[in-house]
This record gives structure tokens, sequence and C-alpha cells, in this order.
């Protein structure tokens, strides 16, 4: 978090499309007293000429230039001018948690995302935003589902067209786009039309989509619930199955902007998985394999979740080097050491899952259940085979699962409290 000494609070100014006289009387009061104004150049040029007014642009990178930039108007009057409401996709967000919300005071205008739902007549309730703004577009595989209603916060003149393609690929190609530019000005626009037969045409600068998810047979949604088939996942053998995984993620009880790692992580399956539960989920994938984490990357971005973190290391060497987890999965490998690591860095009320297979780490885990609690389980699965022309059970290899929950100390709940 950024250290700002000065009392004088940052006024983040929500502007419509429309400009300057969209503005409310008290926000519009806000911009004529300022000292300082920033923002990007669209924005800027709507001043014009202020004299005695600083004018300042973002600077690019944005967070390392934005220590400098504050630091240099500590103890001024600044605003800041950003789009519609700041809070949404916007630089609001930024400044809040880079300082603090006692120095930042956000006064939205009406974001494009409401102007969006009353363009095309939706229920916030019946759709879902999505942001790609400095997001992949595989991201917005997640959120494809028969009959989704989606806005899309978008960037780049070819985004309805790299969205329709990732429609098309998914199965959706029957799907409705409605690509909204310039919402609440004199040039708004709208363009329809269907991602099978979307013509590629670059959009205005100022657009979001909206999507309405087709319901044909050709239509894939992978369901959020954990357990995804093992077809959903290119694998050289090395993932861990479907029902095993379902067990695992129960443990794990992913929560909203829970961090995890997946140590040994194989194909990527338990990450993945918890990492599609929430969108703000932060998943640490680390493979010492360079093939198999590739595999894992673009695993991550088939099954919506690109942001996922994939480490290339053995796990003893990289866990010190990982944000806190609130879940911990080792899928292998687990050693004394490693697990003493791994509950030591746990999160108060965190869990951690372990599976295996070998009588050595069975023992390992008795003794891990004996020191630090949790239960123990042995996973057994067998499948419907063929043997000749009839058919038999057969067993696969038997899973031990150990999983436990770190306590919450009585000084955590009163800290929190």
């Amino acid at each position: 978090m950024i250290d700002r000494a000065s009392d004088v609070p940052i006024e983040v100014v929500g502007v419509g499309a429309a400009g300057l006289g969209t503005l409310a009387p008290d926000a519009r009061r806000l911009v004529d007293e300022a000292e300082v104004v920033v923002g990007g150049d669209r924005h800027l040029r709507m001043l014009g000429g202020r004299p005695g007014v600083r004018l300042v642009p973002w600077p690019s990178p944005l967070l390392p230039g934005l220590r400098a930039l504050l630091a240099d108007v500590s103890g001024r009057r600044v605003v800041v001018l950003a789009s519609g409401d700041p809070h949404v996709s916007g630089i609001g967000s930024t400044l809040v948690r880079e300082l603090g919300a006692e120095v930042v005071r956000v006064h939205p205008a009406v974001s494009s995302v409401a102007l969006a739902r009353a363009r095309m007549g939706w229920a916030a309730e019946d759709c879902e935003v999505v942001t790609l703004v400095g997001r992949d577009v595989d991201r917005l595989r997640r959120d494809l589902a028969p009959r989704a209603r989606l806005v899309v916060l978008t960037s780049g003149e070819d985004a309805p067209a790299r969205i329709a393609s990732l429609l098309a690929d998914e199965g959706y190609a029957g799907s409705r786009l409605t690509v909204l530019a310039d919402l609440g000005t004199p040039a708004e626009s709208r363009t329809e039309g269907v991602a099978a037969s979307w013509d590629g045409r670059p959009a205005p600068r100022l657009h979001l989509v909206c999507v309405e998810c087709s319901t044909g047979p050709a239509s894939r949604a992978p369901s959020l619930v954990p357990g995804l088939p093992e077809t959903a996942y290119e694998h050289d053998g090395q993932l861990t199955k479907r029902v095993v995984r379902a067990a695992a993620l129960a443990h794990l009880a992913p929560r909203p902007g829970d961090v995890m790692w997946d140590l040994g992580a194989g194909a990527g399956s338990v990450g993945i998985e918890f990492a599609r539960q929430h969108p703000r989920n932060e998943v640490h994938a680390v493979e010492r394999d360079p093939e198999r984490a590739e595999r894992v990357r673009r695993n991550a971005r088939a099954l919506g979740v690109p942001g996922l973190q994939v480490v290339e290391a053995w796990s003893a060497d990289a866990v010190a080097s990982l944000p806190r987890p609130d879940a911990v999965f080792v899928g292998g490998g687990a050693t004394a050491g490693l697990l003493d690591e791994c509950w030591s860095a746990l999160a108060p009320g965190g869990r951690l899952v372990v599976h295996g297979v070998t009588v050595e780490t069975e023992l390992l885990l008795h003794d891990a259940r004996r020191r630090l609690g949790g239960s123990m389980s042995r996973i057994a699965v067998e499948e419907l085979d063929g043997i000749g022309s009839l058919h038999g059970w057969k067993p696969a290899r038997s899973i031990f699962q150990w999983s436990v929950e770190k306590p919450v100390l009585q000084e955590d709940s009163e800290s929190n409290s």
C-alpha cells in the first residue's frame, strides 16, 4: 500500500461518455476547485485550458509511476477523472487498494454496465458482468452456459471479434452479440449479430459487448461443481481422477478470494477447479516437469482460468516464495519437511489436503494426523470394464487422503473482531 501522508483526500469523479456537462453540481465543483487533475488523455481534453491547474496524464506502467505521482502532488487538492463508476473495473478500486478507503472519495456516475442493462432490458440479477479489461479473453470461458446473459467489459477494437471466435470455439456459435458503443452520448450506437457470422468489423473505442448464450446441442458448459470428467483435461496419465478430485475439493472448501497452493500439480486439475469456483480465487500450481507445467497452463486457459499461476520448481523449493495460502493440496511427493512447511504457512482456518498411494506415504500421513489432527480416508474406486463379452469391476489403486483444518487461535479471532 502506498503511504500518503497528506490528510487531503483524493477525489475520484466518474464522468459519463457525454462529458463534464453530465456531472452533478457537487462533482463539478470538485473539478473546478482542483489544483491537480489526473486522468487519461480523453478526460483531460474535456477540461480545455485551465490556468493554474496542473493536468497530469496517467503514468505508464501505472503502479510504479503512481507512487511517484502521488508523492509529487501530496498536500494539494487532487481530482482524478474516470469513466462512469470508477469502482467498475476502474481506477477507483486501484486507488482504494493502494491508498486505503480513508483517503479516497469516489463520486460515481452511471456506469456503462447500468446503461447496457437498460438498453438490453436485462435485470441486474439475471445477468453477469465479466471484465476482460487487462485480462485474457479466455477468462470468458468460465462464465459460458446455455441461456446465460453476460455484460462483457472490453478493451481493443477487435474485442467483439475475439469474443465471437471464442464463443464459436466453445460450441456457442448461435449466441447473439450486441455491441453497445459510446453509451450515453449523441453518438451512441448498437450493432447486433450472431457469433458464427460475426464479420470482424472494428468496434468504436468505447464499447462493451452483451452476450446472450445459445442453447443449441453443441453448447458445452463445464459445470462449476468439482469433479469435471477426465476428458475436460489434456494429460499424460498424471491426473487426479474425477471422484478423488471431488473429494479433495470438498475438503479444500474453496471460498471467494481464497489463495491456494497446488503442489505437484500434474495436469493441474485440482487447482483449476479451485480457481473456477470464484473469479477472485488465486491459485499457484507448482510442477517441476516443464512439459506438464505447460500443460497446466493450456488446461487453465481452456477452462476459463488463464490467471492461474504456474511455478516450474520442486514443491519444497517453491513454497517459501508463494503468498500465504488459505488452502494447500499436495497431490504427490509428500515429505515430513514439506508438510511442516505447508502447515506453518497455512493461514488460521486454512485447509490442508494430502494424497498418497504408497505404504510409506500412508505412515507419514498417520504420523501427521497424530500430531496435527484431521481425518484420514482411503478412497477406492472401481469402474465397470469388459471381460471378454461380459463385464466386471476393475479396481483402481486406492488413494489415502489426509485432510486437516488449521485452528483459528483466540488472538486471531479477537484481532478480526
